[in-house]
């Protein structure tokens, strides 16, 4: 059995002045051969890894905090600290400290770092300067007392001298007791130099002190000694406050009456940072990180004490989930889980996933599922908070017990889609709630944080649950805003509920918000957001929005159509040509007219980034179907730069054919040579097998032939038309309407603005050879093609 007196804990400030945990191990002390000296050392009692080796070096200030902590800095920057399961080990390294320094035991703190021009003014000094002598703690002279407490401030000797006098002789309490006698008195100058010696007092920055005065006699002084601030015409009332107005709610009663002390001191002490001392300035902020730390070890010890106090959560939960627990205790049970997670980001992490573990097997999740569907605003922004905590611990845990729902539950109420309901349902103006779940949901979503080793199959799995149960809840408000409601065949309560949504600002926002998670998936999803987007014909739907009067939900649809873009998927491009989905971003394009801002410089680089990328099939429908209305754009060179690259394609498609026919017709002269000579080789008195039978002549004769009638054809046509092959074709299906306008005429009376669509093509469907893509499976998509034309667009060539 390991021995509890040297198990610690390992912790090191960050920049944020917050304590990381680094891990639980056993400390020890001795000689390091390397170091040159004796160091402290602690192995992790995991797997026996070095978590610390430190010299203890004889210039280092190292501190005794609570009996139980060592705190110290290494570097300007990097400060450490061992807490201690034990006091008696604490006791047992802070004598090997002190005994390598040459300093008593009997002291809280080695020596503080000081600069060499203090300390040469420190050698100056007579000795019996070295110590501070305090006046008598009398009502005439807290004048003086808070003069010296004031100046000794800007000198680290000086505190530690006056911070070991003040500890000597119960002197706080002394002093706290003339603050009392002054209230009575009414004595506002004695008053107001309280404040100043007890909130210097605070500066000092001494453990020992704060135990003092913050145990349970001296705290309620302390804050009242504090609200007589002499910049202040009358004093605050903080002991009000934290006597009548903050109340100590116990949702299940505390039997430990230790617990229920540390909760209340660590609340106090918290209101006193947070509240009652000004926030400190740059020269200043160091002052308080011993009370930092104070904090946060109390909240380390009062979330395991409550770890281990297994009836009390087992209580806790049977309420919470309860059907006969009154709304009001319900709302309690939620905060105080609230605080309760809040608390637990000071574990260590072994210890804060056991805490989180706990919750789970206790039911944390069915719980919030009940509590995240109640009308009472409070107790919603609560469950949020605590669903934030767990999807920030373990995604997998949640998606796990989101996964199980279907088998026991309707689609409607589970866990993922209340949180999408509550997210398209937000009250708030400012959508705060909705912007703090889509970010949990996007979690959720994540594949990065999927490749669980435990769980190779979890992506799929859970990626097919959600776009089966929960992507239509989330796309709801898009469907229900982007469709005509005499067209519409999708009946879900939700998307019923979602045509309700007033055309303003909010719903916008909302809209925007939902346009950002999917545009997220086509990134990250690729083959179910595709079949999903393809299913849905939602790209056609998003796109309604670039009319919009709020540009920034344009901007969104637009956003969402340059990803799909920019995965350079043929599947996609085929989707966007053959519903002429161009067409919306043209009209905005235009209908902006001579406008230079974010919208026009979004569509652009839309088709600058298919012209740097040289996206064939996209370039090719752009400038087959829209150039008439894009050519007098002449401000950017990204259409020309197109209609460039289109010839080019074009002019290499058209050498690629010709080479092609050449090659063809050469190989077969060759063919009739070889197979002539063959004949002539029979006197050599061997039996020669032919080479090439005689039926594969006509073969060849006849690809000789009808490649020659190709190419006349292509001489008298002036364009490709297709090959044997099935290649260099490009399809393109308009209809008579959507060519010429409704009477199949050529649309040269169209309107100024609105784009004319190729004005000479015929009346129907056809197959026009531009040579420009190479698909292997056209032949195959040909006939399907043919068959079904884009219906005919409200304004591109009307």
């Amino acid at each position: 059995m390991s021995d509890t007196r040297r198990r610690v804990k390992v912790y090191t400030l960050n920049e944020d002045r917050q304590w990381d945990d680094r891990g639980t191990g056993h400390v020890s002390s001795t000689f390091v051969e390397r170091l040159k000296g004796i160091s402290l050392l602690v192995r992790a009692e995991s797997d026996g890894s070095l978590l610390l080796e430190s010299k203890i070096s004889p210039n280092t200030a190292y501190q005794k905090q609570q009996d139980t902590l060592i705190v110290w800095s290494e570097a300007e920057n990097y400060d450490l600290a061992l807490s201690f399961q034990e006091k008696a080990g604490c006791d047992e390294i802070w004598e090997k400290i002190c005994q390598v320094q040459g300093k008593d035991p009997a002291l809280e703190i080695t020596q503080d770092p000081i600069d060499e021009s203090e300390e040469e003014r420190f050698e100056e000094m007579p000795e019996t300067s070295h110590l501070v002598e305090l006046p008598p703690c009398e009502l005439a002279r807290l004048e003086e007392i808070a003069d010296l407490v004031t100046s000794v401030l800007s000198s680290p000797i000086r505190r530690e001298k006056l911070a070991l006098a003040l500890m000597s002789e119960g002197y706080m309490k002394k002093l706290l007791q003339l603050f009392q006698v002054c209230e009575d008195l009414d004595n506002r100058e004695g008053l107001h130099h309280l404040y100043e010696i007890v909130r210097g007092v605070l500066f000092l920055n001494k453990a020992a002190l704060f135990e003092v005065m913050f145990s349970d006699d001296c705290i309620m002084d302390v804050v009242g000694c504090l609200e007589y601030d002499p910049a202040l015409v009358q004093p605050k009332r903080h002991r009000e406050f934290l006597t009548k107005t903050a109340k100590f709610k116990e949702v299940i009663p505390i039997t430990d009456s230790e617990l229920r002390q540390k909760i209340h001191q660590t609340y106090r002490v918290q209101y006193i940072q947070d509240i009652i001392l000004p926030t400190p300035s740059v020269f200043e902020e160091n002052f308080l990180s011993t009370l930092t730390s104070f904090i946060f070890f109390n909240k380390v010890e009062i979330v395991s004490m409550l770890q281990e106090d297994e009836k009390f959560l087992t209580e806790v939960f049977a309420q919470l989930t309860d059907e006969a627990t009154e709304d009001s205790k319900r709302r309690e049970l939620v905060n105080f889980f609230k605080e309760f997670c809040a608390f637990s980001q000071t574990l260590q992490p072994q210890n804060r996933d056991a805490f989180f573990k706990t919750l789970a097997n206790l039911g944390i999740l069915p719980a919030l599922e009940i509590v995240m569907g109640m009308d009472d605003l409070q107790v919603r922004a609560a469950a949020t908070d605590i669903f934030s905590y767990l999807v920030e611990f373990s995604p997998s845990m949640v998606r796990e017990f989101v996964m199980q729902e279907p088998q026991q539950t309707d689609d409607d109420v589970l866990l993922i889609n209340v949180v999408i309901k509550q997210m398209i349902c937000d009250s708030d103006p400012e959508l705060g709630g909705a912007v703090q779940l889509m970010g949990l949901l996007r979690t959720l979503i994540d594949p990065e944080n999927m490749l669980t080793p435990t769980n190779k199959t979890e992506k799929t799995e859970f990626l097919s649950f959600f776009y089966k149960y929960c992507m239509q809840v989330l796309t709801a408000p898009l469907l229900a805003n982007t469709v005509d409601e005499k067209k519409s065949k999708v009946s879900l309560p939700i998307v019923n509920a979602c045509r309700c949504l007033p055309d303003n600002f909010q719903t916008a926002q909302l809209l925007a918000l939902i346009l950002e998670l999917l545009t997220f998936c086509v990134e990250h999803h690729t083959y179910h957001i595709k079949t999903y987007i393809m299913n849905k014909d939602l790209l056609r739907r998003i796109l309604v929005l670039m009319n919009s009067k709020h540009t920034f939900l344009a901007l969104c649809a637009l956003r969402f159509m340059r990803r799909i873009i920019g995965q350079k998927d043929e599947y996609y491009n085929r989707y966007i040509i053959k519903g002429n989905l161009f067409e919306p971003v043209i009209n905005t394009l235009l209908d902006n007219g001579t406008r230079y801002n974010l919208l026009n410089s979004a569509i652009i680089e839309l088709f600058e980034f298919i012209k740097v990328e040289d996206v064939k099939s996209l370039i090719a429908h752009i400038i087959d179907n829209y150039y008439k209305a894009l050519e007098s754009i002449e401000y950017v060179q990204t259409f020309k730069g197109l209609k460039g690259r289109y010839e080019q394609e074009k002019d290499r498609q058209t050498l690629r054919l010709n080479s092609r026919y050449r090659r063809d017709a050469r190989t077969l002269d060759e063919d009739e040579e070889m197979w002539f000579h063959e004949d002539e080789d029979d006197d050599e008195g061997e039996a020669v097998e032919k080479s090439r039978p005689e039926e594969e002549f006509p073969e060849s004769y006849g690809k000789y032939m009808e490649a020659k009638k190709v190419k006349e054809s292509d001489d008298k046509e002036n364009f490709p038309t297709q090959t044997p092959t099935g290649s260099f074709k490009f399809t393109f299906s308009h209809s008579a309407g959507a060519a010429n306008g409704a009477n199949g005429k050529p649309a040269s009376d169209a309107t100024p603005g609105t784009l004319v669509v190729k004005p000479h093509l015929p009346a129907t469907p056809v197959t026009a050879m531009v040579g420009l893509v190479d698909y292997p499976d056209d032949e195959d998509e040909e006939e399907e093609d043919e068959e079904q034309s884009p219906r005919k667009r409200p304004r591109l060539g009307s």
